[in-house]
């Protein structure tokens, strides 16, 4: 079925226009939309910065990615770009706004959707969205919206304060907070996965499930990201976030329907159920570590205290892991492993699903050798796929196991590529639907969780860091975490492909 066009004209006000994450992601998603013939004819794209830039100037900025490509269709898309000049820290910024908006409904003859796009350092989501208010441009709640990146704060008083001004002048069903992972189509696939087929359900509990592994790993290191890192590193950056929102899907009751505030409300189940980490035994479910030197795919790499801009004794992790548990009928005593790390051997996003081995073990110990759980994978990136292990016999006169893969891969399955993650979430802002945008109470309830953590490890600085080699799996201390449970991480089903 193809996607609805936007119906409604509206006007995404993109604050801190000038930016790197409107140039690289946000106006190619929209102008990828455009493209697509999903927007309505009446819109307007109105850039704010304080930039010298003039409409022409702007549009040729942001235009560095597809004048060249598609010149007839990016010139097309520029007739319903605007630029604004404006301190965001000046009321008289949000006057022009508001003047210019209602210019832009004048010409589509109706009532038009605002979406307020804070492209900005966190630091001003407080004072954008309370000038936003104070000019009355929220007060429309059914037709004015606000959307904002993380990072959501910095623990979990700063999110409380953001989240106090976010809301000060605009009410929650108004706010989308986005995280990217949710836009990509394995994730999207999850809750299809589990609630479309009557195959798995079934056997998505603990009766089945030994425990589930989720890793984020990346084979790049801090990049030009080290200003905003040193000060954020692995758990705030990627695990209090993006993992915690894979692992409620992975864990969350099946919603009565696939509506927004059902499905947030089942991942607010699960946040809710998941076992407090006390400061006594941060030890025994959080690992951390910081990558020295190494090897990646043949070169040499530096460690994370020889890169650009971090200090020389930096105390910054680059790998965090959590052991976390959910104390609900479901999930009792399944342990979610969770891990996230720069430098690592690949650039690899997946969720493992374990089973329990079966409960007789039939076959001669000789013949199954090779004998691995059945487990089930879903791939997020780079190759986007879901693969089933299970054991079979060999070919032959004699009895002999093997694991083999069953693999649906989306590249080979659907014709054509998919929407970027950018792409569908602000298709997603566009037409009003929350489902795939994070409640304040479940991201307040993610900051809570890690805060033990936060404090034990900022009270006792690491002593041993670096700890692992780039181009390793992470540290020791990670190893830890599972073997105590008399288990390990196993090698990601992708990063096995790599390498043959």
């Amino acid at each position: 079925m193809k996607t609805q066009p936007v119906r409604n004209p509206f006007t995404l006000v993109l604050f801190g226009a000038g930016g790197d994450l409107v140039w690289r992601l946000v106006v190619p998603a929209l102008f990828a939309l455009f493209r697509k013939s999903h927007l309505s004819e009446g819109f307007r794209l109105l850039g704010v910065d304080r930039l010298e830039y003039g409409r022409e100037e702007f549009c040729a900025h942001l235009g560095e990615h597809f004048d060249s490509e598609t010149p007839e269709q990016w010139k097309a898309f520029c007739e319903h770009v605007d630029y604004l000049r404006g301190d965001f820290l000046e009321h008289e910024t949000y006057q022009r706004i508001d003047e210019q908006l209602q210019g832009y409904e004048r010409e589509f003859g109706d009532q038009a959707e605002r979406v307020f796009y804070l492209a900005t350092p966190p630091a001003l989501f407080a004072p954008i969205s309370v000038r936003l208010g104070q000019a009355g441009l929220g007060e429309a709640r059914e037709h004015a919206r606000l959307v904002v990146e993380k990072p959501l704060g910095h623990d979990l008083a700063s999110f409380r304060e953001i989240n106090g001004s976010l809301t000060q002048h605009f009410v929650e069903e108004q706010i989308f907070r986005i995280d990217h992972f949710l836009g990509k189509e394995t994730v999207q696939n999850i809750l299809a996965l589990r609630f479309a087929n009557p195959l798995f359900e079934p056997v998505w509990n603990r009766s089945y499930i030994d425990h589930v592994a989720i890793t984020v790993a990346e084979s790049l290191g801090v990049e030009n990201r080290a200003g905003y890192y040193e000060g954020s590193g692995a758990l705030r950056d990627m695990l209090q976030n993006h993992l915690m929102q894979l692992l409620c899907l992975v864990a969350m009751e099946p919603p009565v329907a696939y509506d927004a505030n059902d499905i947030r409300n089942r991942k607010m189940d699960v946040m809710h159920a998941l076992r407090p980490i006390t400061p006594d035994r941060v030890h025994e479910y959080a690992a951390r570590g910081q990558y020295g030197a190494g090897w990646i795919s043949g070169q040499s790499v530096p460690g994370y205290r020889q890169e650009p801009k971090v200090a020389d004794d930096s105390e910054t992790e680059t790998y965090a892991a959590l052991k976390l548990h959910i104390d609900n009928w479901r999930w009792q005593d399944v342990p979610f492993y969770l891990r996230t790390g720069k430098r690592m051997p690949a650039k690899i996003s997946e969720i493992s699903i374990r089973f329990k081995p079966v409960p007789h073990h039939a076959f001669p110990v000789w013949a199954d050798q090779e004998n691995q759980p059945v487990r089930l994978t879903l791939q997020i990136q780079p190759d986007e796929a879901i693969r089933l292990r299970f054991m079979v016999k060999e070919p032959g006169m004699q009895l002999r196991l093997r694991p083999a893969d069953l693999v649906f891969n989306y590249a080979d399955g659907f014709r054509g590529s998919s929407p970027s993650a950018y792409e569908t979430l602000l298709y997603e802002v566009l037409v009003g639907d929350a489902s795939l945008f994070m409640r304040a109470d479940q991201v307040e309830a993610a900051w809570s969780l890690v805060q033990p953590v936060l404090d034990v490890w900022e009270a006792t600085p690491p002593s041993d860091f670096p700890n692992y080699q780039a181009g390793s799996w992470g540290p020791e201390t990670a190893e830890m975490l599972t073997a105590r449970d008399g288990r390990s991480w196993l090698t990601p089903a992708a990063a096995r492909d790599q390498s043959g």
